[in-house]
């Protein structure tokens, strides 16, 4: 059985592609609303949950993992890192499934190498900022509650509500919406609340980086946004045929 390290819409994409090509596999995600996203066959079993240390290796004795093909987002780190970690231990091929970035050319653009470089500025300062970012990173920001006017967008979710309302957002400056978002949705958002600066990941393609980085030039809004996390991954490829070739070799004709 392949480890799928899943919850993006490229690990969705793999997951179609082993089941198509008579490969098994078990995709892990964190919610179980990632569920949908994968296909209902006895191929492709969804875990839901959060593995550790102290999991991870009784996940791969009950699954019987040979291989572990890891599309987790770009910046979900502490799984990259429990996988690589965990691949070397049990000496198990690893391969890394990165999504394509997301190339720069737009005018109005800080790049910061991370969350803190950006606290540490004074970007934020007097601005109407929208945070684009994930509820999980709100809580780095509720000290600028009172040096700038913040709103956020999150996912629909109760465990995503409570945190940005923890975090110091009343609901009058959250919105809560699932990805893909338009442009024309995107542009009406960012006029209505009158942002003049959006704070973002370089998360590629799919997380809407390319529609953000439009809409800012329409509308002549600078973008402050986070890099990639940088990970020291054993290997890695951006090609779907070569990660289905990795799954293949490491799994051999074995069907379950």
């Amino acid at each position: 059985m392949l480890w799928l390290i899943g919850g993006t819409q490229e690990s969705a994409m793999l997951a179609r592609d082993l089941v198509a090509q008579g490969m098994c596999c078990v995709a892990t995600v964190t919610t179980a609303a990632a569920r949908r996203l994968y296909p209902d066959t006895e191929r492709c079993r969804v875990w839901v949950g959060r593995l550790t240390t102290e999991t991870v290796g009784e996940f791969l004795q009950t699954h019987s993992i040979r291989a572990v093909l890891d599309a987790s987002h770009p910046f979900a780190t502490a799984v990259s890192e429990l996988a690589i970690a965990t691949a070397a231990h049990f000496h198990l091929p690893y391969l890394r499934f990165e999504r394509l970035s997301v190339e720069g050319g737009f005018p109005e653009e800080w790049v910061f190498p991370n969350f803190e470089a950006l606290l540490e500025s004074n970007r934020l300062a007097n601005q109407r900022v929208l945070l684009t970012i994930g509820y999980r990173y709100l809580p780095l920001f509720q000290p600028w509650q009172d040096r700038a006017t913040l709103f956020a967008r999150i996912l629909p979710s109760q465990e995503a509500l409570a945190g940005a309302i923890a975090a110091g957002f009343t609901p009058d400056r959250l919105i809560a919406l699932r990805p893909p978002i338009t442009a024309a949705l995107e542009t009406a958002l960012w006029q209505q609340w009158q942002i003049s600066l959006v704070v973002t990941k370089a998360s590629g393609h799919p997380g809407g980086e390319a529609i953000k980085r439009q809409v800012a030039i329409d509308l002549g809004i600078p973008l402050a946004t986070i890099a990639r996390p940088a990970l020291a991954y054993p290997q890695v490829t951006r090609d779907r045929a070569i990660a289905l070739a990795f799954c293949q070799t490491a799994l051999g004709d074995m069907t379950r």
